[in-house]
């Protein structure tokens, strides 16, 4: 049911692109890039020691845009799953997105939309803390998944910026893995699957080449509930820098910033509450775009 659902999310993006063809190049913009970044090192018989490693990391981004006259319609797929196997430990997750954006504008002003902003967010497999053991999951597809809906302002001064406030927006948090949901993981109460919030969104796009073949994006969200303590701001920013090497080479580097007070993050003491989440990847690889 649940990946029923991620496949139909893909096969509308498919659908977006045929009408796109249909109804008139001019008006529709589509990019797409996928790609494998690995890396490997291997020892034998080395004396300053070391463990054979291997890491592979599999990327999907594909983005469709629709403009005609006062009317603006983005939409995003962004994708990545990757593991990592040192010596003789299991395989390990080392990154895990699926995340869509959606978002309609209708001109108020030349760079200011009316708009309406929808995004969906959740993993491929599940997760583990690593520390603890590999075999009892911390999280996994559906558990959790967010989805957001806001009517708002767009706000594009450039084609490689823009803002966004959505000051009324719902926000739906799913845990479908009922033992997470029975421990109140990510926010929702004990035993139950869904939580929903209604607050702030505002977010912040940047996406351009500043210099040949480097290019530099990030996207800071940040969320206020008006229903339980809205003076507390989740935050989700990400960055990432490509540099393309040549047609097929590549060598990207990204970083994920996460605070979220439902969230909570147990310490190597063994203390429990919300804490700043960071990951950071560096990966060099192929890729194609189209």
């Amino acid at each position: 049911m649940k990946k029923t659902l991620l496949l139909a999310l893909i096969i509308s993006l498919a659908g977006l692109q045929t009408q796109a063809q249909t109804e008139g190049e001019s008006n529709w913009k589509s990019q797409g890039k996928i790609g494998i970044n690995f890396s490997q090192s291997q020892f034998t018989n080395w004396a300053a020691g070391g463990q054979n490693a291997l890491n592979a990391l599999g990327l999907f981004n594909y983005k469709l845009n629709y403009k005609k006259e006062k009317h603006i319609w983005d939409n995003s797929l962004d994708m990545a799953l990757g593991y990592s196997h040192i010596g003789q430990a299991k395989l390990m997750k080392t990154d895990d997105r699926i995340e869509f954006n959606s978002l309609y504008g209708k001109n108020a002003t030349e760079k200011l939309f009316y708009s309406i902003s929808f995004s969906f967010k959740t993993q491929f497999a599940d997760g583990f803390d690593y520390k603890v053991d590999s075999t009892t999951p911390i999280s996994g597809f559906f558990a959790p998944a967010y989805t957001t809906l806001g009517l708002g302002l767009e706000y594009k001064p450039t084609s490689y910026l823009s803002f966004n406030f959505s000051p009324l927006t719902g926000r739906v948090t799913m845990v479908m893995d009922q033992k997470l949901a029975d421990s109140g993981s990510f926010g929702v109460e004990k035993g139950k699957n869904i939580r929903f919030e209604l607050g702030a969104k505002a977010s912040v796009k940047l996406e351009k080449e500043v210099f040949k073949n480097v290019t530099i994006g990030t996207k800071l969200e940040l969320f206020s509930d008006y229903l339980k303590n809205p003076s507390s701001i989740d935050v989700d920013w990400q960055a990432m820098i490509n540099m393309k090497v040549n047609k097929w080479l590549n060598a990207n580097i990204s970083t994920h910033l996460i605070y979220d007070e439902d969230i909570m993050i147990t310490d190597v003491d063994g203390n429990k509450g919300p804490r700043t989440q960071f990951k950071e990847v560096l990966s060099i690889g192929l890729s194609h775009s189209f």
